[in-house]
């Protein structure tokens, strides 16, 4: 592989969206994206983040528009239900995409 391969691969991973390749919001955008929603007790037990983490992390998806979290009671305990938008299953999609292809187009 010439320098200018190398460079042109690696360049793919600086147009990454960075908000998602960070590895707990990578975590929870995955499992998003793979159920129509969840709710926030799952999502730390799946992620095994800290309620305090996953909240930061869920706060900064939802700013970028990616989460949809609703807010709502099971009896008299609080529930928060979280969600991928539109917006946030694109951008998925389109990380999803960039990562495939940049493993791809490693040498053997």
């Amino acid at each position: 592989m010439s320098e200018s391969t190398a460079s042109s691969d690696l360049s793919q991973v600086a147009d990454l969206d960075r908000l998602i390749h960070e590895p707990a919001r990578l975590a929870l955008m995955a499992l998003l994206y793979v159920v129509e929603s969840a709710n926030f007790t799952f999502l730390m037990n799946q992620t095994n983040l800290t309620w305090g983490n996953l909240s930061t992390h869920m706060s900064k998806l939802e700013e970028a528009g990616y989460l949809e979290v609703e807010k709502s009671y099971k009896g008299r305990r609080p529930n928060t239900t979280l969600r991928l938008t539109p917006q946030g299953q694109k951008a998925f999609q389109d990380y999803a995409r960039k990562m495939k292809q940049f493993f791809q187009d490693l040498p053997d």
